[in-house]
């Protein structure tokens, strides 16, 4: 990892980089400073939830090995107070780790070892998306039947039960029912949420539709919110 990034108009952000490896740490926390990204640095798994409630981070690169507590449990932590975008390292050779992980709570994955410019890369990617603070006008809320999403307010309610979910998941249900009925193929779902530079494993996306599903069908009065087109992708079920 010893790319060379330039510093091009980058988007303001806070990174927390978790890991206890901590000369890995500083290498990351060094090419994202100088990628234009406040930083801070956690290295173990108490430090990391306790920096992410203090300092209020948009996006954590979160190692699963650590300390006190691991990745998979900081992460389920932090979702409990935070919809912060988290980036989950994983081994190689250990899929069901990153499996794992983005059913825990992660937005996405990268394997190590990685390349330096396609983390910077995937940190930049998430915070292009608009934020409410951003100045960006708020649509009004969707209604597909019994689920309405709220993006003034980021909620998801169903027969008027707030579901939790995650920035990602918002943004993958907020998509499908702009479409009610209509297919959206894992590629399409990808470049609209991820961003047309993600590059990685198309199979996160039917991770988190696993997440919606076991959130949104335990509360919806017919299950089956999100439905299955073998073979081509997902649309939302009609009322």
């Amino acid at each position: 990892m010893t790319e060379h990034i330039p510093i091009t108009d980058p988007p303001r952000g806070r990174v927390l980089v978790v890991d206890d490896e901590q000369p890995l740490a500083q290498m990351v926390d060094t090419y994202l400073t100088r990628a234009g990204f406040d930083t801070a640095q956690a290295h173990t798994g108490p430090a990391a939830i306790d920096h992410a409630r203090r300092w209020d981070p948009d996006v954590i690169v979160l190692d699963l090995g650590l300390p006190g507590l691991d990745g998979l449990e900081v992460c389920r932590r932090i979702r409990a107070f935070s919809d912060c975008y988290i980036l989950m390292l994983t081994a190689r050779s250990s899929e069901d780790d990153a499996i794992t992980g983005l059913t825990a709570g992660a937005d996405d994955y990268i394997t190590k070892p990685f390349g330096i410019r396609e983390l910077v890369t995937r940190v930049r990617a998430v915070l292009r998306r608009p934020r409410l603070s951003d100045g960006t006008p708020v649509a009004a809320p969707l209604r597909v039947g019994e689920l309405v999403i709220d993006p003034s307010a980021h909620e998801v309610r169903i027969n008027d039960r707030s579901v939790a979910v995650t920035r990602t998941e918002f943004e993958l249900l907020r998509l499908l029912a702009l479409r009610p009925g209509q297919v959206l193929t894992r590629q399409e779902l990808v470049t609209e949420v991820w961003d047309t530079t993600w590059v990685g494993d198309e199979r996160v996306v039917d991770v988190h539709i696993g997440n919606l599903r076991r959130k949104l069908d335990a509360d919806a009065q017919r299950p089956g919110v999100i439905e299955t087109v073998r073979g081509v992708g997902y649309r939302m079920g009609q009322p």
